[in-house]
């Protein structure tokens, strides 16, 4: 599945408001933090990564992993959320899978994933 750009946050209240008002769940390399909204057609995703990670290119790196990631299970998130990941500083020390399974372990906690019965 790929992921248009209306798929992306862009505004930086975006961002602000499912950090404030919505749930996270921290691991060892990276955050997820997710934010119901009713008034969402499709699940709107946003990626930060910060100089903590590293420098430009492995920041790039991770924005594309993460873009990887979240294109190979889109059509396992709800519709309604907004889902923003945080890239930690242990990131780098990480293998893409070990990024996936944390990723997907996060979001099935967050309950942003479908339930296979519905």
């Amino acid at each position: 599945m790929r992921l248009p750009r209306k798929f992306s946050i862009s505004h930086r209240s975006e961002f602000a408001r499912v950090r404030e008002h919505g749930k996270s769940r921290p691991g060892r390399y990276l955050v997820v933090s997710v934010l119901r909204s009713d008034e969402l057609d499709h699940f709107k995703y946003g990626l930060i990564t910060t100089k903590k990670v590293g420098k430009a290119h492995q920041r790039n790196y991770f924005r594309r992993v993460f873009r990887s990631i979240m294109q190979n299970h889109g059509e396992l998130i709800c519709d309604d959320y907004y889902i923003v990941t945080i890239a930690r500083w242990r990131a780098s020390e990480a293998s893409y899978e070990e990024l996936e399974r944390e990723w997907l372990k996060l979001a099935r906690k967050l309950g942003v994933l479908k339930t296979e019965l519905s």
